[in-house]
Formats: structure tokens, sequence, C-alpha cells
């Protein structure tokens, strides 16, 4: 006979700890739908970069779940964020992904928005019809050296102000917001988003699954078992981290590790790490993709700066470029990564750079990392699954992510 399925407090009180999670939360509509009401609507979330909003005007729509979210440089050339649902009878007004507007029409009926979400057009109304009382509703929205978070909620988590308080000296010198969006890739994973996340937060899986992205990283940096095999190459990475670290911090370039992950409610952690050969850029031969170094670097061997966020982003910002990935979830099964590549907005094309080699890396690590969560999600909708031990060693962070992920749910959904 069928077994009624556990709830989600039967779930959440007994998770293992260090073991992945039951199947229950990567295959049920139930849980999917508090993942969409907890963590992805009362957290703040990755959506896009500042480039992609480069002049008054220029707006990107947002899917999250059922809510469709606007982000738009207003004419003082500040950020704003809007639900993307006119104020008359809730039509959408944004329906392409991006675009670059005057004003913000609705295409039902023209009531008309400026770029603030003032209401200043709706024919036909009432003498008496305020139009003050219906402008759009904002969203909260806060800026991080280039990067744009939105909050759903209406009470947003105020520990972000610490996030961009201790990571904007690690992202800023590398400018962002003076990039331009050079490719952006949108990928649909037959996955559940926490399989997406759960396979970003380790290398375990690397040096067997991606060629290309192994090029430029130390093996040793993913994390091994000490053993006197391996210990004289392990001692040579953390002396050429220790060595790197020192050399970057000397030229202003924080570069230590800071982790909250599974600590805060924005959880988040960034480091910067040394790179394999060249030692440039996380390419097919480890040299700079753009010849137009970001910023006002002049070096370009400047490792690779990478900054994790709860629940749904990574990011890797290096002295040519800056690659970012979004995590948006669709359904149970279903998830949208989406990786922006961004280079000096000064960079042309064909002449400092060459889309092709700039984003072969991660275009191929993207399709492998696909695969292995589509592969992830077949396998724990199989009745022998059962939740497996993490290593210690190589899926520290996994284990950070899955803690994080039980911690707010019990603390919202319960």
């Amino acid at each position: 006979m069928p077994t009624t399925p556990p709830s989600l407090q039967a779930l959440l009180a007994r998770r293992r700890p260090g073991h992945s999670l039951e199947a229950p939360f990567y295959l049920s509509d139930a849980v999917f739908a508090a993942d969409l009401e907890h963590v992805f609507g009362r957290h703040w979330l990755f959506v896009a970069v500042e480039p992609q909003l480069a002049e008054p005007g220029d707006y990107v729509s947002v899917d999250i779940g059922r809510n469709s979210v606007l982000l738009v440089r207003d004419d003082d050339r500040q950020v704003r964020a809007f639900h993307n649902v006119c104020r008359h009878r809730g039509t959408r007004l944004c329906a392409a992904q991006h675009g670059a507007v005057g004003n913000i029409v609705c295409p039902y009926h023209q009531w008309t928005y400026d770029l603030a979400g003032t209401l200043i057009h709706a024919d036909h109304m009432p003498a008496d019809f305020d139009r003050s009382r219906h402008g759009l509703k904002p969203v909260h929205v806060r800026t991080l050296a280039g990067l744009i978070f939105i909050c759903l909620a209406d009470d947003a988590p105020d520990d972000i102000d610490a996030m961009l308080r201790e990571t904007a000296p690690y992202l800023a010198p590398h400018r962002l917001a003076d990039c331009k969006v050079a490719a952006q890739v949108d990928i649909i994973e037959k996955g559940n988003w926490k399989l997406t996340l759960e396979n970003n937060r380790e290398c375990y899986h690397c040096v067997a699954n991606h060629p290309e992205l192994t090029v430029s990283l130390y093996e040793y940096g993913f994390g091994y078992r000490p053993s006197p095999q391996n210990a004289e190459g392990i001692q040579r990475f953390k002396d050429t981290l220790a060595a790197s670290h020192a050399r970057w911090e000397a030229m202003g370039l924080p570069s230590r590790e800071i982790d909250t992950l599974d600590q805060r409610v924005t959880g988040f952690r960034t480091q910067r790490l040394p790179l394999d050969r060249a030692g440039e850029s996380q390419t097919l031969n480890a040299q700079v993709a753009c010849k137009k170094l970001l910023g006002g670097f002049t070096a370009a061997a400047l490792g690779g700066l990478s900054f994790w966020t709860q629940p749904n982003s990574w990011h890797h910002f290096m002295s040519d470029h800056v690659v970012s990935f979004a995590v948006l979830p669709i359904s149970a099964d279903r998830t949208l990564v989406r990786t922006t590549w961004c280079v000096h907005k000064d960079a042309v094309e064909g002449v400092d750079y060459d889309v092709k080699n700039l984003t072969a890396v991660w275009n191929a690590t993207n399709d492998q990392d696909r695969r292995l969560v589509e592969e992830s999600q077949i396998g724990v909708a199989n009745a022998a699954y059962e939740p497996g031990p993490y290593s210690p060693y190589t899926e520290e962070l996994v284990e950070k992510f899955c803690n994080w992920y039980v911690q707010r749910m019990r603390a919202l959904a319960l």
C-alpha cells in the first residue's frame, strides 16, 4: 500500500547532520512550494549585474516562481526594483527579459509609470482618482560592487549590511559596475535547485568530470584527506596559498577566507585563491581571456576571487573578467542556471577578447554539471535512495548549504 509522505516538519526534525537530504526535499511539490515561500520569498537573492542596467531606462525582468520582478535604472542612475505588475488590473508590464524604456507603459491599457515607479498617466479615470496611491509596488534591492540583490519579503533581513560591509573591499577593486556584459547563457537543469547548489558547493567531482575547469585549478585546492601519499602536495598548495595571499594583500587586495555560510541569515563565503599554470584566469590555458584588465589592475596573475551567497549564487572575479551564476527554481525538478560573463566596458570584441574563448570553460562545465544534477535527480527518485554521508574533506560546503537551508526552514516554515 502507498505510504503517506512525511510532513515537512518531520523531515526537518530528523535531518541527519553530515548527510544528504531525504528524497522528498528534492521531489515533493509541497516542499518546493515551501522553498519558494520561505527561502526564495524571504531571503536576499542575487538576480543581475549592474552592467545589465548600464543606462537610465535599461531594465531586466526576473521570474522567481510565480513572481516577476522588474529591475530598472532610473534617471538618477539608481537601481530600482518593482513587482512587474500593473496597478490597474495586474497585467505584466515587461515580458522581455531585458530592454530599454523611457517610461514603463502597461501594454494593456497604457497606464504609464516613470522610472521611479510613480504612476504619471492613467487615461479615462475619474477626477478624484489619486495617481499617487497607485505607483508600482517596490521590491527591496541592494547592490554590492556591481552585483544586484533583491528580497521579496516585506521585511528583508538586515544582516545584508554586514555582508556588504565585509565583502565590498574584496569585490570592489574589480569594478564590475564599469564592465559590460560579453555573454549570458541560460540553461535548464532537470533537477531540484538544491541539487544544483549542492553540486556547486564541492569539487569532489571535479577531476573526474571537469577537464576544462581543472586546467586552472590546483588539485589540492579541492580539499583532500591528508595521507602519507599526498602530504607533500597538500603542503605545497598551502605554501602557495599563503605566499599568494601575502602578495595580493600587499597590493591592497583582501584575499583571506571569510565564511558565514551557515552562521547568518544572509550567509556568504569569499576567498581569493591562486590559479594553476599561468595563474591568470579560468580559461583553457589559464591565461587571460581579455587583454584589457579590469579596474586599475596592471598584473594579470591575481588568481580567482570566489564569492558564494546563500541561497542562489556563486561568482568568480579575475583580473580580466567576472563570471556570475544565478540559480532560479522553476519547479521541483526544473532549475534555471543563468551565467553572465562581464569584461571591461572599453574592451572590444574580436580585438581584446573572443567570446568563444571567454566562455569555453564554464559553458563546458555547466553542461557537465547539468548532466550530474539530472542524474542525481533520477537517483534520488529511486526507492533505494537513502541519505549518504558527506566527505568532511571535500564536501564541507555542501554540509554548510544544507545546514543553512534546514536552519532557515525550521525558523520560518514551522
